[in-house]
């Protein structure tokens, strides 16, 4: 088989092409992950958190294919607190799309936003759920949109039930416990009628403390978050019932911001302080990233029978 001469030069035009793509992906990606770190932030005067996905303590790194959203409460709450410490700072507004999430760590969110020195707006963008809901009581105010799906003050607690699959498969479940509830609950065995009443009085607890949390944050009467029943609500049906205080825009929360600091709103986006061997580690992994789609796609479009999807 004759190898083509001019087979070199498109192989080299490719791996250019791939080089040259990397390269600019992997400068933007460094440049973002290091704003904020090195030089001037600009003017600004009002910060701004995001409270994104669901509510967890700690969910590890982020992926280099997920980007930097999805902080985890500590992330969330460490942000608060920075721009708390800014004398910059006067404002602070929440953005919040979440189903919600665990219980401690909402609480910690929301008590952050709550001992900010400072008016506290917090935005409901696409979803403000549950574990978010709890969020935003700790805020001066809540905004949303026409659309978005707000509230569900509700608590949900729930236990595998592999007994029967147990018994099928001729597993025993045998365990030694001193106290009479230490085991409650457990997955391999069938569960007692007082063990049952045991469990949904802790999810009862916790959701007595949700309604509490609620009607003191949003000055609402306890009955009135009751009646609820935990549903999520449009946002223009939310505010008939008192769950939120304006429904708006993003340009309308920064008039309203405008308004309580009396000064143009400049907004900056304060972000996890991860350290500089962590942002740049994370910077070279999007950056093989970028190469590795650039290489997929090349072999891709000239092979034609060749189908990769990098996810």
């Amino acid at each position: 088989m004759e190898h083509d001469p001019r087979s070199n030069g498109t192989d080299l035009l490719a791996a250019a092409a791939v080089g040259a793509t990397a390269a600019v992906a992997g400068t933007r990606i460094l440049a973002r992950l290091t704003r904020g770190r090195f030089g001037d932030a600009g003017e600004y005067n009002v910060a701004k958190v995001s409270v994104s996905g669901p509510i967890t303590r700690d969910t590890g790194r982020p992926s280099p294919l997920s980007g930097p959203g999805g902080a985890t409460a500590d992330d969330v709450v460490e942000q608060i607190e920075s721009a708390d410490d800014d004398e910059n700072v006067e404002a602070l507004v929440v953005e919040l799309n979440t189903p919600g999430g665990e219980v401690l760590p909402s609480d910690d969110i929301r008590r952050a936003a709550a001992a900010f020195d400072g008016p506290t707006i917090a935005y409901a963008t696409d979803l403000c759920a549950s574990g978010g809901y709890w969020i935003a009581s700790g805020c001066d105010e809540l905004w949303a949109r026409d659309a978005s799906l707000v509230g569900s003050i509700g608590v949900v607690g729930s236990r595998p039930n592999a007994a029967g699959l147990a018994d099928k498969l001729g597993i025993s479940y045998e365990q030694f416990t001193a106290g009479e509830y230490k085991d409650a609950g457990v997955p391999l065995r069938e569960i007692e009628d007082d063990e049952r009443e045991y469990l949904q009085g802790i999810i009862d607890g916790y959701y007595e403390q949700f309604v509490e949390t609620v009607s003191e944050g949003r000055d609402m009467d306890p009955d009135a978050v009751r009646e609820t029943e935990a549903r999520v609500y449009l946002g223009s049906d939310a505010a008939e019932i008192g769950l939120i205080d304006e429904l708006g825009t993003e340009d309308d929360v920064e008039t309203r911001v405008e308004s309580l600091i009396g000064a143009a709103p400049e907004i900056r986006e304060f972000e996890p302080d991860r350290g500089i061997a962590e942002r740049l580690g994370l910077g070279a992994e999007r950056v093989a990233f970028a190469a590795g789609s650039g290489v997929a796609s090349v072999f891709t479009d000239e092979g034609g029978d060749v189908d990769v999807e990098l996810r």
